[in-house]
């Protein structure tokens, strides 16, 4: 059915090769239609399908489905467009790249590349997360051979403000497309000098890991790939929300009414509250995390906790937690402290270096003493989760007409059953 709306052949292969490799569960299949879909550029209608995210597969491959469908804003994309045009130059900036004096250096590969970055306003979005951006395919082999596509589910980030939305974007395009997995291939070659291997900037030594013939970072990585991951890409986003001509790009600059240093200072409030909001995923009986992002966001708020007097919480049992930021700290003690953070991280992945990432972010993570009484109190004051209540779309009399419904659990019930109840019809139509 999906082949018959398809906008050009493209799009046609890319729904055959999924809808062939769910009948047999080839892999392949699926990963060679992931590969025809980085290439379908600047769709007007954007589309998601497959298990194509590792969050809640004990394996950490591939069990959690995503299916979106969406319509693309191009006023919004241009935006997007231009921060992705200029990336080369954002991604000199980070910590691994500047000041080594030869291109990008060791741990990034030479040029960023333009992936596709869109925003879309999505129509319908099948997940047990809603998230409010997205950097696919989740195959690092695809992402190094082919190129990557970035997509911001701009219509779930209304009640996220500029900050968050800027943040979020920054995430996506600079942090999960950036790095270089330094490896040696079947043959006995490696894609660095081995006989000289680079000098980590975490301990001045040269390196002594990398990857091996089809190891994969999820495979090496395991149970906190995932976690370590958006954690780097957190920090690259909230790195980069320092540079103020980044910033300009989207309006913020000194003289606009919120200007760049204002969003810089929201936005270190925003990683206390949302480290604080994590404890609430954190399962304190079979002391484990239950979700990779929020587990990422508590080892940022802990790094930025320890940077002096920065940042830091109050509690009271009259007005709960209260996050505080000097802001005349940012740079000397905030920004540090990411920075840190985020060269560790980043080497470990390069590099393959499990045995010094695993214990570092083990102990980062684990809550204990006065996280567990801030936990009690989120737990008790936490705020009912969202609920992302969707519309349908319908053709009546040649017209296409948009349904809307209640903000409730009852509204997402019906909006999901008109809409099977319409599937269905139109399959019956079909055949």
């Amino acid at each position: 059915m999906a082949r018959s709306h398809s906008a050009n052949p493209l799009q046609s292969e890319i729904s055959s090769l999924h809808q062939r490799s769910f009948i047999s569960g080839d892999l392949e299949m699926y990963k060679e239609g992931q590969r025809l879909w980085v290439k379908d550029k600047n769709p007007s209608i954007e589309t998601i399908f497959g298990f194509v995210e590792p969050y809640r597969d004990p394996f950490g491959t591939k069990a959690e489905f995503e299916g979106i469908v969406g319509l693309v804003n191009k006023d919004e994309t241009k935006t997007l467009t231009s921060l992705v045009q200029q990336a080369d130059k954002f991604v000199g900036r980070l910590p691994w790249v500047k000041n080594t004096g030869n291109g990008n250096g060791a741990f990034e590969k030479e040029s960023f590349g333009l992936p596709d970055f869109t925003s879309l306003h999505s129509l319908a979005y099948c997940s047990s997360i809603i998230f409010p951006g997205v950097n696919l395919p989740n195959y690092n082999e695809i992402r190094q051979s082919d190129g990557c596509k970035n997509i911001m589910i701009t219509n779930s980030m209304f009640t996220k403000g500029n900050q968050g939305y800027k943040a979020v974007v920054i995430h996506e395009a600079l942090g999960h497309g950036t790095g270089k997995f330094l490896k040696k291939d079947r043959l006995g070659n490696f894609n660095f000098d081995a006989t000289a291997p680079p000098i980590s900037p975490v301990t001045n030594k040269p390196i002594d890991s990398w990857y091996g013939p089809d190891e994969t970072w999820t495979g090496i990585f395991g149970a906190i790939a995932t976690s370590v991951d958006e954690c780097r890409a957190e920090c690259i986003g909230a790195y980069l929300m320092s540079d103020m001509e980044l910033l300009a790009l989207f309006g913020y600059t000194e003289h606009s009414p919120i200007t760049g240093q204002d969003l810089e200072y929201n936005m270190y409030l925003q990683l206390g509250v949302a480290g604080l909001r994590a404890l609430e995923n954190y399962n304190l009986e079979a002391n484990k995390w239950g979700q990779a992002h929020s587990r990422g966001h508590f080892a940022i708020f802990r790094c930025l906790l320890a940077a002096g007097d920065f940042m830091t919480v109050e509690h009271s049992l009259a007005e709960g937690l209260i996050v505080s930021i000097d802001r005349y700290k940012i740079k000397t003690h905030g920004r540090a402290a990411i920075e840190a953070l985020l060269l560790k991280l980043h080497i470990y992945r390069c590099t393959a270096d499990f045995k010094s990432c695993s214990p570092f972010y083990e102990e980062l993570t684990r809550p204990e003493g006065q996280f567990l009484d801030w936990r009690l109190t989120m737990r008790a004051q936490g705020l009912p989760r969202e609920v992302f209540v969707q519309p349908n779309t319908y053709k009546k009399d040649g017209c296409i007409y948009l349904k809307e419904y209640d903000n409730s659990v009852r509204g997402v019930i019906r909006s999901w059953a008109e809409r099977m109840d319409e599937l269905n019809r139109s399959a019956e139509i079909a055949t």
